[in-house]
């Protein structure tokens, strides 16, 4: 039960009558035993391990103070059943790999671990003694009203008698009539605490509880399914590139040696004119193939990474092309794509729009990040909706979770600068 059930089952006639008011009352006194408990076994854990940490052994212990807020939060999730029959998860996730190490990695670096431990030192100190004040305070005087009689009967042996210790009943007309009171006031309390029940548990469930509705949880899904599929793709590249630069291409070059020893060999005539035009044929076939190949995946990137495709790329360009690339090692293959076909298209861009007589690529990772920026001198005004492709290298860009940035007065310079996170893997690997 959520606050907002609360206010619906305020909303009803016979709220009185239903078990919510009782319920409200029983979340905020429980809270005492728990609170107590929790206050003192942080108090104990801590002093223990600080007292150990000066011989280090207690180093460990205050390390693992930093989840004493889980144990905290599972019990206050049980305990908010009282008042939320919506159940509350909890935010953790499970580790990637069995064994300790990776569940205290895997804990230590979620949020929702913070989060709890924040509600747990909250809940020691401030919150457990405000709910125990604000129940005491709606219950004490109409429980009191209504147990004059009963007080009355047993205390003052039916002459009398004192009502919490203020108010002096000598007969049971009044004592009668405090408890009605009591009761009407007890139905007072019962209004009273549902709310306050309604919003500490709406407090509990914001910080012990995901944060992540239906939706949240989708786009989480979509953006992990998005990776998968970048992953995929960009490796089922390198396997037609593979299966087309040891298959098909090897089988071309075999032909195109083939035509031409048929062509050194054959006499001049009709034959000879047609072995020697099918081997000039294959020949632009092969270039064609290889330029395809290369337009898939590059060998050189697959093997030998971003520092020395770029400057293989830039050697064919029809611009010249100054290249700064500086990378400590090797990134994940789609950041590596993603950042060598951004270079791709923004040179070819500068050779077919831009007038420029130079160009500049500069790179280098810093901070998890890898940037890479193209510049050139030419006319500039370049703009994503004129067919540069600017559209489609955002498109990749952002499934890598990048950020392109453009820059093109009319007039020029123009500067295109891609930023990726991304994680080094592999030391560089130089072809020479």
């Amino acid at each position: 039960m959520t606050s907002r059930t609360v206010w619906q089952a305020l909303a009803r006639p016979d709220f009185l009558l239903t078990s919510w008011p009782w319920r409200s009352a029983g979340y905020l006194l429980s809270s005492a035993p728990v609170g107590l408990v929790t206050l003192v076994g942080m108090l104990v854990a801590t002093g223990i391990a600080g007292g150990l940490s000066l011989v280090v052994v207690g180093l460990p212990l205050l390390a693992l103070l930093g989840l004493a807020g889980l144990p905290v939060a599972a019990v206050e999730r049980w305990r908010l059943r009282l008042i939320d029959t919506d159940p509350a998860p909890g935010g953790h996730r499970m580790p990637d790999r069995p064994g300790l190490v990776a569940l205290l990695r895997t804990r230590y670096r979620e949020q929702a671990t913070w989060w709890e431990l924040a509600y747990a030192l909250l809940f020691a100190v401030v919150l457990w003694p405000l709910d125990l004040l604000t129940a005491g305070i709606a219950l004490s005087l109409p429980l009191g009203l209504v147990a004059t009689p009963v007080l009355m009967a047993t205390f003052g042996h039916g002459h009398g008698g004192t009502v919490l210790k203020t108010w002096t009943v000598s007969s049971y007309p009044e004592a009668f009539a405090l408890a009605l009171l009591g009761l009407v006031l007890l139905g007072v309390a019962g209004y009273v605490l549902g709310p306050l029940a309604g919003a500490r548990g709406a407090l509990t469930r914001l910080l012990t509880s995901p944060r992540e509705d239906a939706l949240g949880r989708r786009i989480n899904e979509l953006t992990r399914s998005r990776g998968r599929l970048v992953d995929a793709f960009e490796a089922e590249r390198r396997r037609i590139e593979r299966d087309l630069h040891d298959g098909a291409q090897q089988r071309l070059v075999a032909l195109t040696v083939t035509l031409g020893l048929a062509r050194l060999d054959a006499p001049p005539g009709p034959v000879a004119d047609l072995i020697a035009k099918a081997h000039d044929e294959a020949g632009e076939v092969l270039v064609s193939l290889r330029e395809l190949i290369r337009g898939i995946h590059p060998k050189v990137l697959a093997d030998y990474g971003l520092a020395a495709a770029i400057p293989d790329v830039a050697e064919r360009s029809s611009v010249p092309v100054d290249v700064r690339v500086e990378l400590p090692g090797r990134m994940p293959d789609a950041v590596e794509a993603t950042a060598y076909f951004v270079v791709c298209e923004a040179l070819t861009n500068i050779a077919r729009h831009s007038g420029a007589t130079r160009a500049t690529v500069v790179g280098g990772y810093a901070d998890g990040r890898l940037t890479v920026a193209v510049s050139d001198n030419g006319r500039g005004g370049a703009s994503a909706g004129k067919g540069s492709g600017l559209v489609g290298l955002a498109d990749r860009v952002s499934v890598v979770d990048g950020r392109l940035e453009l820059s093109s007065p009319p007039g020029g310079p123009t500067l295109l600068r891609v930023e990726l996170p991304c994680e080094m893997t592999l030391p560089t690997v130089t072809s020479g």
